[in-house]
């Protein structure tokens, strides 16, 4: 059976289990990273040198890098190819929002995550927290101008894998304690996303 090693609260973590339960595949779960098994374990390193969770074990091996992760369990899983497509350019357009998510989006928000919500040392500047939530707003507004265009998801009419990688992002910045400029798209979308079972037990009400 398919094993994932990290912890709820990791979002990154959240993305894979949420895939795992679109695709009804079942697996069993470790707790590790903060407040948890240490990632620095020798034993951890020899399955992620970045000492990064998720990494998730199947009878090929380990596998590490959130986004990668989902592409793979989608393309081994995901028989009628919904999240997704096998068609070069629609997996190119879902691919192209996942790719977002992890460099453009989560790189505005870092600093004033790490400082607002984690309490991070090192993370106290208030004009860099304040940058920071000013960059997380324009690359929301970025998300929000292509929720318009399409009406409905990230990389179009249908649900996607982008939508999962996305989704526990808007979560983050729906749930953060800053003031955030107001995107009704984002708003429905999120409405939208929080009525999909498998989402919901990973829309958590605390900040994640």
């Amino acid at each position: 059976m398919l094993k994932i090693l990290g912890r709820t609260s990791s979002l990154n973590v959240r993305k894979v289990l949420w895939t795992c339960d679109e695709l009804a595949l079942p697996y069993d779960r470790e707790d590790w990273g903060t407040g948890y098994a240490s990632t620095h374990d020798p034993a951890f390193l020899a399955l992620n040198p970045n000492a990064l969770v998720p990494v998730i074990l199947d009878e090929h091996g380990p596998l590490w890098e959130s986004n990668t992760i989902c592409r793979y369990l989608a393309s081994r899983h995901d028989i009628g190819q919904a999240l997704l497509p096998a068609e070069p350019r629609a997996r190119a357009g879902v691919e192209q929002w996942m790719d977002w998510q992890a460099t453009e989006l989560n790189t505005a928000w870092r600093y004033a995550f790490a400082g607002l919500v984690r309490r991070m040392p090192g993370f106290d500047d208030p004009e860099q927290i304040a940058a920071s939530i000013r960059a997380w707003n324009a690359a929301m507004t970025v998300l929000e101008r292509q929720l318009e265009r399409t009406g409905a998801f990230a990389a179009g009419e249908t649900f996607t894998l982008a939508d999962i990688v996305l989704g526990v992002s808007v979560h983050r910045w729906a749930a953060s304690p800053i003031e955030r400029d107001m995107l009704p798209a984002v708003a429905a979308y999120y409405i939208r996303l929080r009525g999909r079972p498998a989402f919901q037990p990973w829309a958590l009400d605390e900040v994640p």
